[in-house]
């Protein structure tokens, strides 16, 4: 169980800040024409950015919990294997596995797909039907999972060994003891990291723009080569985004005081 800290009995005053300029940034939208257009382009664009980070980060959570129960495995091969994904993921930038997934992996994909619907005399798909939004979310997908991982892995350690025991000592199985006693204790100690790697993707999903993907840092980049109007054009990416982080993290804190709450009583 986690007390609570300092701070969280101090005045939010960067909050006061953060909604100090987003205020002046949404009188700006709604006051100028200019503003005004270039967000409703941009909105469009707001639905494909929410989409890709729900669906990656929901893959490379499920994945990345697979991941940790394998490199605490008690078969040495499982255990390398795990690690081997992780380190050498890890050890890759989130841009160039991008780009390596969507020209390299993608057209392997369906190559491969090809050649198994060549065994049973169907047609081959086009390796341009493979949609440059999906192969930004298996990036994303694989990326993050290494470092969700080990977000798992530190949280499903942490907790004592005592417990587990006691479970063990009355009967229940491995399944029963990572439902009921491991995996929720856990979750409470990982729920920051956790909520700080959604985060991050809410971010790095702006990556996918360099496929052309039309989320909102590609329609800002369209919409400012045409109107050539970048300060006020990136203004109001930048005002997106911000909206998007902020508020989360302000759920995220919320439900962390809720859980100090109910563990403390």
């Amino acid at each position: 169980m986690i007390p609570q800290s300092p701070q969280d009995r101090d005045f939010p005053w960067w909050l006061l800040i953060a909604a100090s300029i987003a205020a002046y940034l949404m009188y700006r939208v709604v006051a100028d024409d200019l503003y005004n257009k270039v967000l409703m382009t941009l909105s469009k664009g707001i639905w494909v950015t929410i989409f890709v980070t729900l669906v990656g980060f929901g893959l490379a959570a499920l994945i990345g919990l697979v991941l940790a129960m394998g490199s605490l495995s008690r078969f040495v091969v499982v255990r390398q294997l795990c690690r081997f994904y992780i380190e050498i993921v890890r050890g890759v930038p989130i841009l160039v596995l991008l780009l390596y997934v969507a020209f390299v992996i993608a057209p392997g994909m369906v190559a491969l797909v090809n050649w198994a619907l060549e065994g049973i005399g169907a047609d081959p798909i086009r390796t341009r039907d493979f949609s440059l939004m999906w192969r930004a979310i298996i990036a994303l997908t694989i990326g993050y999972s290494a470092f969700i991982a080990e977000v798992f892995r530190a949280g499903l350690q942490s907790i004592e060994r005592g417990q587990i025991e006691a479970a063990e000592a009355l009967g229940l199985g491995p399944w029963n003891r990572f439902r009921h006693i491991v995996f929720p204790q856990a979750f409470r100690r990982i729920l920051p990291p956790l909520g700080n790697d959604f985060i991050a993707m809410i971010k790095d999903s702006s990556l996918v723009s360099v496929l052309g993907v039309l989320d909102v840092t590609q329609l800002g980049k369209v919409t400012a080569a045409g109107n050539f109007r970048y300060f006020e054009t990136y203004n109001v990416v930048a005002l997106i985004y911000l909206i998007m982080t902020v508020s989360l993290s302000l759920v995220l804190r919320r439900i962390e005081k809720r859980l100090r709450q109910k563990d403390f009583g």
